[in-house]
């Protein structure tokens, strides 16, 4: 594929993205869970699976715009509900892409909790 100017990202996207990218670890330093994931379109969801310190979840959201919602469970069975923000930009022209995103969770249900 031609690097075109059709096909070349602009370099305003690339610019905020590295900004974005710089201040991300200070975003995340006051964060208590800090991870990464892969989620799959389907439709107007994702699904996705995603890893931080706290493990390995399951999920499914989606998005408008820059905000997105999900559900997630993990293999504990507890299931979180979040709520975050994000930017992203194309990976040259697989369609596939990359961002960056903050977001907070909280846990809906938990089988072991007390009843």
């Amino acid at each position: 594929m031609q690097n075109t100017p059709e096909t070349r990202p602009h370099p305003a996207s690339r610019h905020g993205l590295a900004a974005l990218c710089l201040c991300v670890p200070l975003l995340l330093g006051g964060c208590a869970s800090v991870g990464a994931g892969f989620s799959l379109p389907i439709g107007p969801f994702s699904i996705g699976v995603g890893a931080s310190n706290s493990g390995v979840s399951l999920g499914v959201g989606t998005s408008v715009g820059p905000v997105g919602v999900g559900v997630g469970v993990n293999p504990r069975g507890q299931v979180s509900a979040g709520a975050g923000v994000g930017a992203s930009v194309p990976v040259g022209g697989s369609g596939a892409r990359v961002g960056v995103g903050a977001g907070s969770s909280t846990v809906i249900h938990d089988p072991d909790a007390p009843r």
